[in-house]
């Protein structure tokens, strides 16, 4: 299934979650992010990137698993208990799935983690505008301040990959 294609179901389905629902979706988001950026992380280092790019790798991790923390945080005062189980896929992982086989490949891999933090903030503000909690849209808009500060981050990392690998 195409990328875009299967971007647009999970949408559709985001669109019926509960606000519950959609904070444990969010958590589990964060998580596998995280592990992501990880995997990218080893992934970079292995093909003997810049260290500044494994760097930004590692710390995006970080703060995302610190995201889905603080998320968890608030989900156990609201509700209580376990996070749901929601069966959908992680949207901001599905932006992440590229194969990096060749240093040159960190460009489209920079563009696609870009793409991801962008919609990823675009989500949280739109949760925090659709929220009745103000607890909620606090953390939300404050998500979406760290998913730009993300953008910016691997904007600066694409920035310097482009003059090492020669791609625009």
């Amino acid at each position: 299934m195409k990328f875009e294609n299967k971007l647009s179901k999970i949408l559709s389905r985001l669109s019926t979650l509960s606000e519950r629902e959609l904070l444990s979706y969010w958590i589990k988001g964060e998580y596998e992010e995280a592990e992501t950026y990880l995997k990218l992380a080893e992934r970079a280092k292995n093909l003997g990137l810049p260290e500044s790019v494994v760097n930004t790798f590692v710390v995006l991790a970080k703060e995302s698993k610190e995201h889905g923390n603080r998320l968890k945080e608030i989900y156990i005062r609201n509700y209580g208990g376990e996070v749901l189980e929601v069966d959908v896929p992680g949207i901001e992982a599905e932006f992440l799935k590229l194969t990096m086989d060749t240093p040159q490949d960190i460009i489209d891999v920079l563009n696609r983690a870009m793409e991801s933090e962008l919609f990823a903030k675009n989500l949280y503000e739109k949760l925090a505008r659709e929220t009745e909690s103000e607890s909620l849209r606090e953390v939300y808009l404050y998500l979406a301040r760290i998913e730009e500060w993300h953008y910016k981050k691997l904007k600066g990392e694409l920035e310097v990959c482009k003059k090492i690998y020669g791609k625009s």
